[in-house]
């Protein structure tokens, strides 16, 4: 019986280890398009990083499912979800290209709740008393630390906020598609539909916005970095998944906040944008009002459990 316990403890010591790893990855991925606010528009640079992830997982689609993995059934949800996440991408890019990385992934944050404000309008799920506190203490971190930011930056500090609402909606309609193919399928549609809007909105963009304007065919280190994206975020998720397979989703869930920590040493230290004292109150309330909704569905859990 120790023996088991004893087993049972080291694998899910070895998912959070995983979870940990996963988590600290994707502010590279962050810090990475940021480095390139210089040298592509940033919905031409989502659309590159988006289409290298695209053409292979058709690749690996195509060798584990063949033909068949290519079949789905109702198309448009997946394309809303690519429309959703299309969204999201390039404003999220768009305002780490202009603020510090900390403050936009902190403002980014505020994805869970909103994701559970959709969910009860939507699916009809019922909210808990505890997701509406949680809701108010996060938008009241938000509104704290957009203050300075859009006298500083203007309107388009609010991005990370509405990135936040586009990456909700793209988790509301997974659930939608969640019975529908394998994984890898799921995620090649979401890759598909994510690259066609991209590019739609770069070639948009070049030929309206003077400030998306793409000069010529990226460098090759635009490439590489892209490419690099498109690896490193893979990877993150892969070992996310190999993470929940070792311990529960609940315990992984909250240790996505290190990304706070990390994009702030990031920006801090990499590109030497350091946080006030009213972005750090208004990131720790986001963090609590995370916490606070981790800890009030784990409660839930334990109780339909018993």
């Amino acid at each position: 019986m120790n023996a088991e316990a004893s087993r049972k403890s080291a694998s899910a010591g070895s998912g959070i280890t995983l979870a940990l790893i996963a988590f600290s990855g994707f502010p590279i991925g962050d810090a990475i398009v940021k480095s390139m606010a210089l040298d592509w528009p940033a919905a031409a640079v989502a659309a590159l990083r988006f289409t290298i992830g695209a053409i292979a997982l058709a690749l690996i689609l195509a060798i584990r499912e063949g033909r068949q993995g290519f079949r789905i059934r109702r198309p448009w949800l997946h394309a809303a979800r690519g429309l959703a996440l299309a969204t999201g991408t390039i404003t999220f890019f768009s305002a780490i290209y202009v603020m510090p990385l900390a403050e936009a992934v902190a403002i980014a944050f505020v994805n869970p709740i909103i994701t559970a404000l959709l969910s009860g309008w939507f699916l009809k799920e019922k909210m808990r008393p505890a997701t509406w506190v949680a809701t108010f203490i996060a938008f009241g971190g938000v509104l704290i630390m957009l203050r300075p930011n859009i006298a500083e930056f203007g309107w388009v500090a609010v991005l990370p906020l509405i990135s936040a609402c586009a990456m909700a909606a793209m988790l509301i309609l997974n659930r939608m598609v969640s019975s529908q193919r394998s994984i890898t399928a799921a995620q090649f549609y979401l890759s598909f539909w994510t690259a066609l809007f991209l590019i739609g909105a770069a070639a948009a963009g070049h030929a309206l916005v003077p400030a998306m304007t793409v000069s010529g065919l990226p460098s090759f280190e635009v490439i590489l970095k892209c490419a690099l994206i498109a690896f490193t975020a893979t990877c993150c998720h892969f070992l996310l998944f190999m993470a929940t397979m070792r311990t529960s989703a609940a315990s992984v869930a909250p240790l996505v906040y290190i990304q706070l920590i990390i994009s702030g040493a990031i920006s801090v230290y990499i590109f030497d944008d350091p946080l006030d004292s009213i972005a750090i109150v208004g990131a720790m309330l986001i963090l609590a009002s995370g916490l606070l909704l981790w800890r009030s569905e784990r409660k839930a859990e334990t109780v339909l459990e018993a």
